[in-house]
């Protein structure tokens, strides 16, 4: 234990931040840590070059240099431009959104009133002194978020100042989720329970609404564990509960444990329960390539094995699954669409969003932090396929927007890729997808915040007094505004691992 990466794999990787073109979408696989980025394929670099040709020709006639116009909405539509032309038409935008501002201008405003809620977002604690961690910074500019090679990297590109900025200032998140990871070592926790409630009273106490919620991570298995889920009910009472079924997302640990154990878990549902705390959100996938030997023994826990009995057992609790269990993307991309396209399946996460139909449950989600964000840029079809088989399998109300931030930067590039997301006709017709619809569909409004303000009991509409629901016209939205007026670049920057050339 000591490192995110093996030393093997250490090698084969380089900071995100400084060897990634700034594009305003990413053009390669970024790691968060937890695994291994697999190298730009031939495909992405293409997507990389008639990016920048697009910007070279659209900024001149802006009057803007080329890093100055990927910084602006019409930079973000000519990313978009590009990928169609080298995917095929899977993202909806028009070729003049690339030159009129006014276009872009217009758009923006028209999704100004849509409600974003973020369930998988994470910082840094000011000791952690696990410089390991910036390799995730280094891998995301060199495949999705080149700007960071200009900004540099440190640790503080992971703490609380920045994730403040890049969250709630320089993406269009309402509300966000703060979550944590547990380690075999202690010294590797992001944060203690108590930290992140601390978080959440800090944002919350500044901004006069409820802008931050909060897990309590839980360590089954390891001693002293529910002593410490007495201690959350007790006084920092989470709106809900993070854990890992594999025990330690880094290594092998000693503490794998099942949902469906009897004897470990359905004391804590009944006590999570009585406390009227009812969901819990289980990481699942995200191993490296060779998982069944440097997981060997363990990595099965990390699969959609163990959902269904205790689902169907805990009817009364909800089981978010973070990263929709995905596997496919530790791999080649290209490979993980032939598979899709010879089965029909995606490895784990077609497992995920056939339990209804197999255990007849309804208290399962999808929650699609990091899988999201690699598959739309490693392959957006397979994308769609994604967001495809999770909506046919456990329904549009059951799939939860994430995006794993600040370790990508902010999340903004991911929020304007699902927007202008659309499952192809001829893959709708062959699989039985449903359309995604535009910018604002009903189905996107339920995934990027619907579906989590009912887990999470957030009311959204208009109190007697105000016009616009409480975060509309706090401190943050007032101090958004004003940050907007002064004319603010976005950063483009992805923190974390990318692949080496």
């Amino acid at each position: 234990m000591g490192s995110w990466l093996s030393e093997r794999e250490q090698r084969l990787v380089t900071g995100a931040e400084t060897a990634s073109a700034a594009t305003p979408i990413p053009t390669q696989i970024v790691s968060n840590g937890e695994y291994l980025p697999p190298s730009q394929s031939e495909t992405q670099r293409r997507v990389e070059r008639r990016i920048l040709e697009l910007a070279d020709l659209n900024g001149k006639r802006l009057g803007l240099s080329r890093r100055q116009f990927m910084q602006t909405s019409c930079g973000m539509a000519a990313a978009f431009l590009a990928m169609n032309e080298i995917y095929g038409n899977v993202f909806q935008v028009a070729h003049a959104e690339a030159r009129e501002p006014e276009l872009m201008r217009a758009r923006a405003q028209s999704l100004a009133g849509q409600f974003v809620f973020d369930v998988q977002t994470h910082f840094i604690r000011d000791d952690f002194d696990h410089k390991e961690l910036l390799d995730l910074g280094k891998f995301a500019g060199e495949h999705w978020n080149p700007k960071m090679k200009e900004e540099g990297m440190s640790l503080a590109r992971y703490k609380f100042q920045n994730y403040v900025k890049e969250v709630y200032y320089d993406s269009d998140t309402n509300l966000a989720l703060l979550s944590g990871a547990p380690f075999d070592d202690p010294s590797w926790w992001l944060l203690s329970n108590e930290q992140i409630v601390r978080a959440r009273e800090m944002i919350n106490d500044f901004a006069g609404s409820r802008r931050l919620l909060a897990h309590t991570v839980i360590t089954p298995k390891q001693p002293g564990w529910m002593e410490e889920v007495d201690k959350a009910i007790a006084v920092y009472k989470p709106d809900s509960w993070k854990s890992y079924t594999i025990g330690d997302p880094l290594s092998p640990s000693k503490y794998p444990w099942r949902l469906d154990d009897e004897q470990v878990m359905y004391p804590f549902y009944e006590k999570s329960v009585k406390a009227g705390i009812n969901t819990i959100c289980i990481h699942k996938g995200l191993l490296p390539p060779d998982y069944e030997k440097s997981f060997a023994g363990v990595w099965e826990y990390a699969t959609a094995w163990d959902i269904g009995k205790a689902a169907k057992d805990w009817p009364q609790m909800n089981f978010v699954i973070y990263h929709s269990a995905l596997r496919p993307f530790l791999e080649l991309p290209d490979q993980a669409w032939a598979e899709f396209e010879a089965s029909g399946r995606i490895k784990w996460a077609s497992d995920l969003a056939e339990l209804p139909q197999k255990f007849g449950v309804t208290n399962v989600y999808a929650e699609l932090g990091t899988s999201f964000a690699n598959s739309a840029v490693a392959h957006p079809k397979f994308s769609a396929a994604l967001v495809g088989t999770l909506i046919k399998g456990l329904g549009v109300d059951h799939v939860i927007w994430g995006t794993d931030s600040v370790w990508y930067g902010s999340p903004q590039w991911q929020i304007e890729a699902l927007r202008r997301l659309e499952i192809p006709e001829d893959m709708q017709k062959k699989y039985g997808f449903a359309a995604l619809g535009g910018a604002n569909s009903a189905t996107k409004q339920m995934i990027f915040g619907a579906n989590a303000a009912r887990l999470y009991r957030i009311n959204l509409k208009a109190a007697d007094n105000m016009p616009l629901p409480a975060y509309s016209e706090d401190r943050l939205a007032k101090l958004k505004a004003e940050y907007e007026v002064a004319a603010k670049e976005p950063s483009n920057l992805r923190y974390g691992y990318v692949r080496a050339a």
